[in-house]
């Protein structure tokens, strides 16, 4: 991999009062160019009401700029979007798929119980958001193991190496992005918790929002052992979510 660029591509304003952010990645690889996780798309800013609806985007907090879209900033990067080969996706929920419209030749990579559940009739879903008909690859079970986790390699054919790890609860098929860096690795852990402060405090208003918003609490909860696990035994893994502001590079 020749570099890598982190993207803002949501803006939160909570109800509750919280910030909250949209941090993808953009991996420059020699062959091209891929996305984990693609944020709010840029119908989604011309159009908010109806891409989203009404409930969601005062739910969450949504606001809307143009210019933090994955398909904007990456032109700001100099990079043409159309580069833009894969999108490795950790959930498949609304403000981690609106951009994918945006890439229509972009191939997306996803845990099979994610498809499976997108599918299912969950009302937390936005089917419209892929009915563009994207090329889907999805990733079953795996007896491979990274820092003895399940792992499933994702097959861009791209030299980066990139697996998707099982970190459910969020979503039931919800998965964590692990990206080698030399001798290190990146992993990006998505909604497994939303604010850092989820693995130290189970009574704080945001692990509450996030015990309210999980397909399966228990399983959350779960996954959050499971991280604290990981910070605890391999400080070579660097460790963020999506949506904390606190872990943007920069803040």
């Amino acid at each position: 991999m020749k570099n890598i660029y982190h993207l803002n591509c949501v803006d939160i304003d909570s109800p509750m009062g919280a910030k909250g952010i949209g941090h993808c990645l953009l991996l420059e690889d020699e062959q091209g160019l891929i996305l984990i996780d693609a944020g709010i798309g840029l119908l989604d800013t011309r159009d908010p009401e109806g891409r989203l609806g009404t409930q969601m985007i005062e739910k969450a907090g949504l606001q809307f700029d143009e210019q933090l879209t994955a398909y904007r900033q990456i032109e700001q990067l100099g990079f043409r979007p159309e580069d833009v080969r894969h999108c490795i996706i950790t959930h498949l929920d609304c403000d981690h798929i609106g951009a994918v419209i945006d890439f229509p030749d972009m191939e997306l990579h996803v845990g099979k119980e994610e498809y499976d559940n997108f599918y299912s009739g969950n009302p937390r879903y936005l089917l419209h958001q892929l009915a563009h008909r994207p090329t889907i690859h999805t990733y079953d079970t795996s007896s491979e193991k990274w820092f003895g986790l399940e792992a499933r390699k994702v097959a861009t054919g791209f030299e980066t190496e990139i697996l998707l790890v099982p970190l459910p609860g969020h979503s039931m098929g919800h998965c964590g992005v692990a990206i080698r860096m030399g001798k290190g690795w990146l992993f990006h852990i998505g909604d497994a918790y939303y604010y850092r402060v989820e693995l130290a405090q189970d009574d704080h208003p945001v692990s509450q929002l996030a015990a309210r918003n999980a397909d399966d609490n228990e399983l959350r909860i779960q996954s959050l052992e499971v991280i604290r696990q990981l910070m605890k035994d391999h400080p070579e893994i660097t460790i963020f979510s999506f949506h904390d502001p606190a872990e943007f590079p920069g803040v």
